[in-house]
């Protein structure tokens, strides 16, 4: 008896180090949040001392300590309201002194998470004088593990990746409606954009595919796409059909709002959200793989239809929204050498996503006006992760992402199984992708 009390414990620190080592998500629900939340409690008052993260005491406690012979008081610590483990690390909601700012725990977030001993501490300002830190115990980013998908979250907002602080990332199309992704080479980009086709396979809407790398992107996916485009005279005639779709759209916005004096304020509508379900026009979504082949020209021909290329890209950026039309714009760079018009449509893409970049001036192109901070994040990933990205939006909010590796197989699974969603819009039936053939054998099957 006296040796199994010898050898248990010895045994019980031997599982937690082989969980620590190759099941960090196991050792965190385990051991992990019990002795996070210990120290993190039992250091918090010296931590946010250290950290700057103190406020001095008031003049009536000064006073009050002098009128009553007593030792002056300490600085005060913003107050706990709430500790929270979840199952990547733990969650701390403060309330902060008069004084103090939300940034000032954003600057220290680094000093707490030496501190605390946590692999990433994260702040957010969740209402006036309420501060909520994300305290991540491990590197949820090493090993993508998706959560088991939940209950549907609203329309067109698909779960794509893990977000740094343990939260699942959403691609969400209603708040978001365009985007930019940008990354170089084997950065994981492509595998990115299969995640958000196999993610938007189940909804209700059309997708549309320009991919002018003759396909090898997006053919393989034609099932699930109301239309796609292989080359950029295809792509031309694609975007032209598309804005007309657009335009037919807004007449049905049109004869829809039915505006008189004894119409709710609640019934009138500008885009296709509040119209009867039943007239409704099927939302679409537009991925465009390799934006560099459209906008390059090497002659005058070429020129004339770069033209009318990015001048219907600028068109349904700053209109589609309320027909319904989304933009997801992918590519290794997306500068003004470009051409005429580029940034015009790089200001209309909200969403900003940029993989592992060769050059500060690639990573500039996607956040410089949203957050220096972001920039350096960007350039900073190891091209030993592929898929790490930093996104962020134009309000200059900001964080760190990996997709999970999805193959190419287990995607075109996905659209295979969703191929009778594929709606059919009358303008884009030129444009309907052609299903290849079946090649086994070096013999082409119907």
């Amino acid at each position: 008896m006296d040796a199994l009390w010898v050898v248990l414990p010895l045994l019980i620190i031997a599982v937690a180090l082989v969980l620590r080592r190759y099941r960090p998500g196991w050792y965190w629900v385990t051991f992990g949040v019990t002795c996070a939340g210990v120290r993190v409690l039992a250091r918090y008052r010296s931590v946010m001392e250290a950290c700057g993260l103190t406020v001095p005491p008031s003049r009536w406690r000064l006073a009050l300590a002098r009128l009553t012979d007593r030792p002056a008081p300490e600085s005060r610590s913003p107050r706990i309201l709430r500790i929270r483990p979840t199952r990547t690390g733990l969650v701390l909601r403060l309330k902060i002194r008069s004084g103090q700012d939300a940034f000032d725990f954003s600057a220290a977030s680094d000093r707490l998470r030496h501190s605390f001993v946590l692999h990433a501490v994260t702040a957010q300002e969740i209402r006036s004088g309420v501060v909520e830190l994300r305290m991540t115990g491990y590197d949820v980013l090493r090993d993508v593990r998706m959560p088991a998908p939940g209950p549907a979250s609203g329309v067109l907002r698909v779960p794509v990746a893990l977000r740094e602080d343990g939260a699942v990332h959403h691609r969400d199309y209603r708040s978001v409606p365009h985007a930019l992704n940008v990354g170089a080479t084997k950065s994981g980009k492509s595998v990115y954009q299969r995640n958000l086709v196999a993610g938007l396979a189940p909804c209700v809407v059309a997708l549309v595919g320009i991919d002018c790398k003759k396909g090898v992107e997006l053919a393989p996916l034609a099932k699930r796409f109301t239309a796609l485009a292989d080359n950029p005279d295809t792509a031309a005639d694609l975007l032209a059909a598309l804005v007309q779709y657009m335009d037919r759209v807004y007449q049905v916005i049109r004869a829809e709002q039915r505006v008189s004096a004894d119409l709710p304020d609640a019934e009138i509508t500008a885009d296709i959200w509040d119209l009867p379900e039943h007239l409704r026009p099927t939302p679409v979504v537009l991925l465009v793989d390799e934006v560099a082949e459209l906008a390059l020209a090497a002659n005058k021909k070429e020129e004339v239809r770069r033209d009318q290329i990015v001048t219907h890209l600028v068109r349904l950026s700053q209109l589609g929204r309320a027909a319904g039309i989304h933009l997801e714009i992918c590519g290794q760079r997306f500068g003004s050498e470009l051409g005429k018009g580029i940034t015009m449509l790089r200001a209309q893409l909200t969403g900003r996503t940029a993989h592992r970049v060769n050059d500060e001036t690639s990573a500039n192109m996607a956040f410089g006006d949203i957050s220096s901070e972001a920039v350096l994040a960007a350039i900073q990933i190891d091209k030993d992760r592929p898929g790490t990205a930093v996104v962020g939006d134009s309000s200059g909010g900001w964080t760190r992402i990996r997709t999970p590796h999805t193959t190419l197989r287990q995607a075109v699974d996905v659209c295979n199984a969703h191929a009778y969603r594929t709606p059919q819009i009358p303008e884009l039936d030129p444009f309907r992708p052609v299903l290849p053939a079946r090649v086994l054998s070096g013999t082409v099957l119907p």
